[in-house]
């Protein structure tokens, strides 16, 4: 698989800390967690997550339309054949550990760090509901929003209107939630970084965030956060086009990505 070879990311005070100090012993510093990445909504949950919670980390890149989701190294990681994937060498124990699934990752990174994810069974729940809320619903239907609005070959007119609607109406759910507060649960958390990547493209959807005021007001203010745009500019420079473009290269992607069976 491919590595970026980027250089770990460390806060400010991390090198500060590092810094050589006449009669103190050095502290080794922390092994950086790999992320395996690409520039996607559910790449940028992940990427957000690290960014927001100042931990280093390295990227190796997964070009998913060249098709290196399905390498074996990849598999033994997620074997569902998706990114993100985290492997995380000071897991529970000390010991090593590799997570697949996006949510799954939020959740142990909120609970590794302590941050973004309440420890109060109440305020997790209402974390937990809306991180699902994305992962089973908004996640899902904008997909196939997009691929039937911008990668399907054949235009299926009951297609396009059957998921765009869909994701309209998930736009209502949370454009009501949000009337009364800033946040999805109250206050900043992963249920946020999971939803906003997915809002990113509500073009693409057939969606107008003027339609949904509560709702772009807090994609204006989530998108704020630097921690937000650095973990959204993450690996850009690796993505070159889109799959709707009407190019070999996209054609071949298409097929790759969407014409998978059972192994």
């Amino acid at each position: 698989m491919a590595d970026s070879r980027r250089p770990v990311r460390k806060t400010q005070g991390e090198r500060h800390a590092s810094t050589k100090v006449r009669g103190a012993l050095k502290a080794p510093s922390p092994k950086p967690i790999e992320l395996f990445y690409w520039p996607t909504p559910n790449g940028w949950k992940i990427s957000v997550m690290l960014e927001e919670c100042k931990l280093p980390y390295v990227v190796r890149p997964v070009n998913i339309a060249k098709g290196d989701q399905f390498k074996r190294s990849f598999l033994k990681i997620a074997p569902n054949n998706r990114m993100p994937a985290i492997v995380d060498p000071d897991g529970p124990g000390g010991k090593p550990i590799s997570i697949f699934e996006s949510g799954a990752i939020l959740q142990y990174l909120g609970r590794k760090t302590g941050k973004f994810y309440p420890a109060g069974e109440r305020a997790r729940i209402e974390v937990d509901q809306w991180l699902f809320w994305q992962m089973a619903g908004l996640g899902p239907m904008a997909g196939q929003a997009h691929h039937f609005r911008q990668y399907a070959k054949d235009k299926i007119p009951y297609a396009i209107k059957r998921y765009t609607n869909e994701v309209n109406r998930l736009y209502g759910v949370m454009n009501a939630r949000l009337k009364d507060r800033d946040f999805i649960a109250g206050r900043y958390s992963i249920a946020d970084m999971a939803c906003w990547g997915w809002v990113v493209p509500y073009k693409n959807q057939g969606q107008r965030l003027e339609d949904f005021p509560h709702l772009k007001k807090w994609f204006e203010r989530v998108s704020a956060r630097p921690a937000v745009q650095k973990g959204f500019a993450l690996g850009r420079e690796l993505r070159q086009g889109t799959l709707g473009d009407k190019t070999k290269e996209a054609e071949q992607a298409r097929k790759l990505l969407f014409g998978q069976r059972a192994r």
